[in-house]
């Protein structure tokens, strides 16, 4: 009897790396990349595209750059970046259709070319909703992965309604946190329909470096106790509701500094005014922007802190958390999306409510004055490796290919400690 064929992906999503925006999308890559392992795939990551596209790039830097390649390989990976018609700011409800439509012709090429089983998009919107046009137009069968929110689409009817016939239609839905699950399922998902299979972190690439040297290799003061944040320089990740709160922290741990890590990105850069902020409060010494670091490099801005903070606005599961907690550092955060799941107990960090300055205070003082297991931290890193994560993917997606229903069974591990 024949073995059966392992199904081939077209990986379908905006969010994914690129020779012009290499920080875009990582958690996209870093998972994907992992499933090459097992299945072949090749990725589709179609780049918005509008006639004054050169004027945009005068007025908003950073949002669409124009020289992102049509085809290149990443990792041994081909990635194509076909252009699709979108009106900055105007009728996002057609941009589903409009990704669709742009993408059509070279996944028709690669349906003859590369003769592909299954479209595994991620992010619902737009990318999940293209996905559901593709899958008609081609005859095959797609999957979701749903990341960051569905709320913020709650008062958007056209939007939503294209949301839900997607989701409803997939073969399958994964969600990166059980948050986004129920959200789905609130939204009219089957619970069967939807699979949480987390994010992971790569224990090869993040791990515990000598804060001294760290330090010193980031240009960071060798004394005092030091705050860090990763992520996009946008008002979504609340690094301005960290530097608020400094001034009263200064009177309780004189020596704090705080570090942020990041650059601008596709939400936007407030850059300026984060520095005008920490210029205002007086705190020009105090607050270190390092700029985009490299993905290979980010574990010694992990390693040069006492804590990790990130007073962000929502999230799905974001990986900085593990990444933190790989390198064997404590995490305060906000408590909302997939937060929870993440930092599942105050052996690993505190959760505080969104807006809530003078609980993120308060958690960060405790934070800093607490003696925290690092051994526990790491362990907690240790059992959201991805090699936790990958098996169910490669199991979900050959039952799609078999046109069988994938099992939905809980994620092997949040990390709960």
């Amino acid at each position: 009897m024949p073995a059966e064929r392992r199904p081939r992906l077209v990986v379908y999503t905006r969010v994914y790396p690129n020779r012009a925006q290499p920080g875009l999308g990582l958690f996209v890559r870093e998972r994907m990349r992992r499933v090459a392992e097992h299945l072949d795939l090749e990725v589709v990551a179609p780049v918005p595209w509008f006639p004054f596209q050169g004027l945009l790039g005068r007025l908003r830097p950073h949002s669409r750059p124009a020289d992102v390649p049509y085809v290149e390989e990443q990792d041994g990976i081909r990635v194509h970046h076909p252009r699709f018609f979108c009106i900055p700011g105007l009728f996002k409800w057609t941009d589903g259709f409009f990704q669709a439509l742009g993408s059509l012709p070279l996944m028709r090429r690669l349906q003859r070319s590369f003769d592909f089983d299954v479209i595994d998009a991620h992010f619902v919107y737009p990318d999940g909703v293209a996905a559901r046009w593709l899958g008609r137009w081609l005859n095959r069968p797609y999957t979701i992965t749903l990341r960051g929110s569905l709320t913020r689409f709650k008062g958007k009817g056209a939007e939503r309604r294209q949301i839900e016939r997607a989701m409803s239609e997939a073969a399958h839905v994964f969600s990166v946190a059980d948050a986004l699950r129920q959200d789905a399922i609130a939204w009219g998902q089957a619970p069967d329909h939807v699979q949480v299979v987390g994010n992971g972190v790569d224990l090869q690439r993040f791990y515990p470096e000598d804060r001294a040297e760290s330090r010193e290799c980031l240009g960071l003061p060798a004394r005092g106790q030091l705050l860090v944040s990763v992520g996009g320089l946008t008002e979504r990740k609340g690094f301005h509701r960290v530097i608020a709160v400094l001034p009263d922290l200064l009177r309780r741990h004189p020596d704090l500094h705080f570090a942020i890590a990041g650059g601008a990105s596709p939400e936007g850069n407030n850059e300026a005014e984060l520095r005008r902020q920490t210029t205002d409060l007086g705190l020009g010494e105090r607050v270190h922007f390092l700029g985009q670091v490299p993905p290979e490099e980010l574990r010694h801005v992990y390693s040069a802190g006492d804590l990790f903070v990130l007073a962000t606005r929502f999230e799905g599961w974001a990986n900085v958390f593990l990444e933190a907690s790989a390198c064997g550092l404590p995490i305060v955060t906000t408590r909302v999306g997939g937060n929870a799941e993440v930092v599942p107990s105050e052996r690993v960090g505190l959760l505080v409510p969104y807006g809530d300055a003078a609980a993120l205070r308060e958690a960060i003082d405790q934070a800093l004055s607490r003696d925290w297991d690092r051994e526990a931290i790491l362990a907690h890193a240790q059992a959201n490796a991805w090699q936790t994560r990958i098996p169910q993917l490669v199991t979900a997606f050959q039952a799609v290919h078999d046109g069988k229903a994938p099992a939905t069974v809980p994620t092997p591990s949040s990390g709960k400690s």
